[in-house]
C-alpha cells in the first residue's frame, strides 16, 4: 500500500512524517524527539534498566515507523554497554530515501546512523547487527500476524492514535501484544484511556499513570505481574 507521505517539522525542531491517507503524524506535533525520549526511552528503557540489574534488554515496538525510538534506544544502550535486541513491527515500511530525509542524524552518533541506513533493508528480512551492542529486526507484517518464539522486556506501543487506527487499540490487538511481555516486563505508550487501563489490568498488568510528553497531561506505563 503506497501512502502519500510528507516530511513535517514539529515544535521542538525535529522532523516527523505525515501520512496523508491516514491523516496522522508519525510523532507528536509538539516534538518528535521530545516525545520519543520522554515516553519510550525514559519512561520505558531507562525505567526498566533502573529497576533491573542487567546488561541485556529486549524491546518490541509496535509501529516502527521512522526508527527514531530504535535509534535513541540503541544510542542509550551503546553508551551504557547494554546489549539490545530490538524488534519493530511495521506493516508499511518506509523507503531508505524517506528515512534519510528525517534528519535524525542530528540526534544520533554518525556511526550508528550510517549503520542503521546501511542495514535497514536487511533488517526487514531478519536480525542484523547494527553495532556490537545492538541487534535489529523489522517484522514487515500487521500486528495480529506477528509471531515470536520469545518474550520481551519492554513493549513500545507506538501505533497511530485510536481516532485514526481504532483496531490497534481494541481487545484483540492489546491481548496479542500483552502475550509478548515477560513477567516483570513493561508496556509503555503515549496514550491513556480508561478502556486501555481496564484491558491491561485484566491481562495481569499493574497500571501506572505518569506525566505525559509535551501536549499530553498523562501517559501509561504498565508492569506485567505474572
Amino acid at each position: 500500500m503506497n501512502h502519500e507521505l510528507k516530511i513535517v517539522t514539529t515544535a521542538d525542531g525535529s522532523k516527523t512524517i505525515y501520512n496523508v491517507q491516514v491523516g496522522e503524524l508519525y510523532h507528536s506535533r509538539n516534538g518528535a524527539l521530545q516525545e520519543s525520549l520522554h515516553v519510550f526511552v525514559n519512561a520505558g528503557l531507562n525505567y526498566f534498566l533502573h529497576q533491573n540489574n542487567t546488561n541485556e534488554v529486549s524491546i518490541l515496538e509496535v509501529g516502527f515507523g521512522t526508527g527514531l525510538n530504535f535509534l535513541l534506544s540503541a544510542d542509550a544502550c551503546t553508551t551504557k554497554q547494554i546489549n539490545l535486541t530490538y524488534t519493530g513491527i511495521e506493516a508499511y515500511p518506509l523507503t531508505e530515501q524517506m528515512m534519510s530525509q528525517t534528519g535524525y542524524d542530528d540526534y544520533t552518533p554518525a556511526e550508528l546512523w550510517q549503520s542503521y541506513l546501511t542495514h535497514y533493508p536487511a533488517a526487514l528480512a531478519g536480525f542484523v547487527n547494527i553495532n556490537s551492542n545492538c541487534r535489529l529486526q523489522i517484522a514487515n507484517c500487521k500486528l495480529l500476524e506477528f509471531q515470536s518464539g520469545g518474550q520481551y522486556d519492554i513493549v513500545y506501543f507506538d501505533a497511530f492514535a485510536a481516532s485514526h487506527q481504532p483496531e490497534m487499540w481494541k481487545q484483540q490487538a492489546i491481548s496479542h501484544v500483552a502475550g509478548f511481555v515477560k513477567p516483570g516486563g513493561i508496556f509503555v505508550t503515549y496514550a491513556i484511556t480508561g478502556n486501555l487501563k481496564r484491558m491491561l489490568k485484566a491481562l495481569g498488568f499493574a497500571i501506572q499513570k505518569i506525566p505525559g510528553a509535551a501536549g499530553k497531561r498523562e501517559m501509561l506505563r504498565a508492569i506485567k505481574l505474572h
